[in-house]
């Protein structure tokens, strides 16, 4: 029958490693004592090594990476507001440049003897549609 396996909290692995680091005490004597695989206390070694450096930085780092991500933010809030202003101008553009050229397009069908409308759909009192809907 198999045994249940212990699952160690990363302070009890420290824990651990602490002992055959600081104490001296051989991995082989943790092993036995704790029902270890070798290769598991040195997997836990590695993991140690690998991430330490977390323990090291200081608190100053995420405040600094707060500032930066909030300077980037002003700065493409700022940029999508200028897209914004530069978009609403060129609509603006296009709109009296389309009521120019329809003017301009009315003029010139009457000037030719044309109806306004030639060619196009016809056009009916707002309350002739809602007539012919209901």
């Amino acid at each position: 029958m198999r045994k249940e396996r212990k699952h160690f909290t990363p302070e009890e692995k420290v824990a651990i490693l602490r002992r055959h680091l600081v104490d001296k005490i051989p991995v082989s004597e943790l092993c036995e004592e704790l029902g270890l695989r070798p290769t598991v206390f040195y997997r836990w070694q590695k993991e140690l090594f690998e991430n330490g450096a977390a323990a090291f930085q200081s608190q100053e780092r995420p405040q600094r990476q707060v500032e930066e991500k909030q300077k980037r933010i002003e700065f493409l809030e700022k940029k999508m507001q200028t897209k914004d202003e530069v978009l609403a101008e060129l609509m603006a553009e296009h709109i009296a440049l389309k009521k120019s050229l329809g003017v301009a397009a009315m003029l010139a069908g009457s000037l030719a003897g044309e109806s306004p409308a030639e060619g196009s759909l016809p056009s009916y009192p707002r309350s002739d549609i809602r007539r012919r809907r209901g």
